[in-house]
């Protein structure tokens, strides 16, 4: 049976740090004097931090299997039915039973304007959390491994987010904008990075109006229509 595209939808919007700071890592292969061993993901040539698209990708699929997948609640591993929404939207994890092409395709998410603008005036573009490990006996901090340090993006950036949905022949569009939305709010009730038990990772998205990318998704769909006045 041929795979007819019909069309390529565009979402765009922001994803932006809420209270607590996100880290994405990046890893270094040397450590120099002074250099924080846990530092973030940046931009080779502009140097400024950004968010990967394959993080977001990763951090949707996973929780929406967590809810939705029995095989993935079993064994931790994604979902290789090949019939299922997830696999549908971001590729079978069994290439044996997939049954058409990947849907979603996530870009990086690189800093606004105003972000890049705040992060130069104030001279940071990053902060560094300093975590120690305490001794459950004494009170007192732990004479092994006692620091810990880990390079995070600051509350208060935004970042440039946008997704494609590949649409084919025979596609219920509705129901898969239905099912992002879902997971759009899973992330932004859970974390994104690394560190979410110890607060990291805080985000939400939000269309180019600043109101919930979930409501819009759900406006796509047809199900939602924002009020006139007030907004969301």
């Amino acid at each position: 049976m041929a795979v007819i595209l019909k069309s390529i939808e565009e979402i765009k919007g922001f994803l932006k740090v809420l209270e607590s700071g996100l880290r994405v890592g990046g890893g270094r292969d040397n450590l120099g004097l002074g250099e924080v061993e846990n530092p973030i993901l940046r931009h080779p040539i502009t140097r400024w931090p950004y968010v990967p698209g394959s993080s977001i990708k990763g951090k949707l699929r996973a929780l929406l299997e967590l809810r939705d997948c029995p095989s993935t609640q079993s064994d931790g591993r994604p979902c290789v039915c090949g019939e299922c929404d997830v696999c549908l939207l971001f590729g079978c994890a069994d290439s044996k039973k997939s049954r058409s092409p990947t849907r979603l395709l996530f870009r990086d998410c690189q800093p606004t304007e105003e972000t890049t603008a705040l992060w130069m005036s104030l001279g940071i573009d990053s902060e560094v959390k300093n975590e120690i490990i305490v001794d459950r006996r004494s009170g007192f901090s732990s004479s092994r491994f006692t620091h810990r340090l880990a390079e995070r993006l600051p509350a208060g950036s935004d970042f440039n987010f946008s997704f494609s949905l590949r649409i084919f022949d025979g596609d219920e569009s509705a129901r898969f904008f239905n099912y992002l939305a879902d997971g759009l709010d899973l992330i932004e009730k859970d974390y994104l990075g690394a560190y979410g038990s110890r607060g990291f990772g805080h985000v939400k998205f939000t269309d180019e109006n600043d109101r919930p990318l979930s409501a819009l998704l759900r406006q796509m769909a047809g199900q939602l229509t924002f009020p006139k006045e007030g907004g969301l």
